[in-house]
Order: C-alpha cells, then structure tokens, then sequence
C-alpha cells in the first residue's frame, strides 16, 4: 500500500471516521466536522467580548442559559482575516474533554453541506506543515472535485489548549 492510499483506522483516533460530516468553508477550502457534534447554525451576530482572552475567542454568547465560548476559526486556524459577511456563520458544536461535555461555537465563511462519508474513503492527512496541526485532524476525503478535511472537535476546541478559563469552557 502507498502512502496516498494510507487510510485512517479506528485505532488512531478517539472518534469514528465513517458517517456523516456538516461541510463548511473557511477561505474556499472546505472542512468537515462530525454531524453528531453539530447543536445548532445560526446566523452571524454580535457577541459579549471578554477581556483577556486569546484573539481568536470572539466572546460569549447566551444559548438558552448556556453561556458558549464563540471561537473565529479563521483566526485560531491562522487563515488570513476576512470580514463578516451575510453568510457567515456560527456552528455550535458539543465538545468533549476531561472537563466534561462543552458547547463551543465556531464562526466559519459559510455551510455548504451534509456529506456521507465511508469510513474507507478517509485518508491520513499529509504533514506538511500547514496552516491545520495534523493533531487537529481526523483525516482528508476526495468529495468530487474537492479535497475536504475532517476535523477532530475534541482536540481542535480543547478548553485547555483553547486558554480558557474553566467558567466558560
């Protein structure tokens, strides 16, 4: 087996790689996070800042009670900035870490799609040195045209590694 048909076992991460993914775009790539993890799309809207956070942590906002941690993952993947827009959204998102279970919410460009993906599809992603730590990813599927990455919540949006003080996240 070559390296490009490399595929990602169960073994090697702490989630399934077969299933469902909710497409989104950030800087016309496009990314996947499992649908399992996804509570709630809404529109872009102003959040409460907190000061001393890291920049990539938009602020707060109140979900029915649940004070959520609004995360830019432009800025926390690097990408370069790009203005809010009428398609911007927040993904919020179930987070599992030793702190328990938490709800962070992303701001990506825009949602594209459900995408079914077979767990024998999912290939290792490359370490290239780009902009995503491959610790952050669960693997790379050909969707089409597309090359798409899997993202591992659990680790991307860790409260600990986030800097987060444990009141929010």
């Amino acid at each position: 087996m070559t390296p490009a048909e490399t595929t990602v076992s169960e073994a090697e991460t702490s989630v399934g790689v077969g299933g469902q993914y909710l497409s989104f775009t950030l800087g016309g790539e496009d990314y996947d996070v499992d649908i399992l993890r996804v509570q709630e799309i809404k529109g872009w809207e102003a959040v409460r800042p907190l000061p001393d956070t890291p920049d990539y942590v938009k602020g707060v906002l109140d979900l029915r009670g649940e004070i959520v941690p609004i995360i830019d993952l432009r800025t926390r993947l690097k990408l370069d900035h790009a203005e809010y827009t009428p398609t911007t959204v927040t993904i919020v998102l179930t987070v599992e870490s030793k702190r328990g279970q938490n709800f962070v919410g992303i701001v990506v460009d825009g949602v594209s799609d459900v995408l079914d993906v077979p767990g024998e599809d999912v290939r290792a992603a490359p370490d290239l040195g780009t902009h995503i730590n491959t610790k952050y990813i669960i693997g790379m599927v050909t969707q089409g045209e597309r090359m798409v990455v899997l993202l591992d919540v659990d680790k991307l949006f860790n409260p600990d590694e986030l800097g987060l003080p444990a009141s929010i996240g």
